[in-house]
């Protein structure tokens, strides 16, 4: 099954997401856009970033970026959802280690210190790279996996 990518923000990351759109379709991938679907000033990342990640927790076969004003909200948020790992991404290198090392599977990015040329190279970054299925990666995942499941 194709991978598809879950698109969530709020109104600082709304016309990232807006952009985000047409650069996944430029590169044949998939996604879904989780809203808002305009803008409102007065809109929550929490709201988005809860849609991202129940999407991604239930879609084993899927990703979620979302764009709010840091990008450190949202992923905050998205990791409150079980089995999510989101992280905030502010270069290329930050978005290759959390996928080689920690299996990320949702990108927080930020719509107002990071330029759109700056945001599609991190996500380029991070859609191409794989998780290297080391032993100690997997150890630790499953520790955070065993932490997340003892409630």
């Amino acid at each position: 099954m194709k991978e598809i990518i879950y698109l969530g923000g709020d109104h600082a990351g709304f016309s990232i997401k807006e952009n985000m759109k047409r650069f996944l379709e430029e590169k044949g991938i998939d996604y879904q856009d989780l809203g808002p679907y305009k803008y409102n000033e007065k809109d929550d990342y929490p709201d988005y970033a809860f849609k991202v990640g129940e999407k991604v927790a239930k879609n084993k076969n899927s990703r979620g970026i979302l764009i709010c004003g840091s990008g450190l909200g949202g992923s905050v948020a998205a990791n409150k959802v079980k089995g999510i790992r989101a992280v905030s991404a502010y270069d290329e290198y930050s978005a290759r280690m959390s996928r080689i090392d920690g299996d990320s599977n949702v990108l927080g990015l930020s719509g107002k210190h990071i330029s759109f040329p700056k945001i599609k190279s991190i996500v380029s970054v991070w859609l191409s790279t794989k998780f290297s299925k080391a032993i100690r990666h997997k150890r630790r995942i499953t520790k955070i996996s065993k932490y997340e499941n003892r409630r």
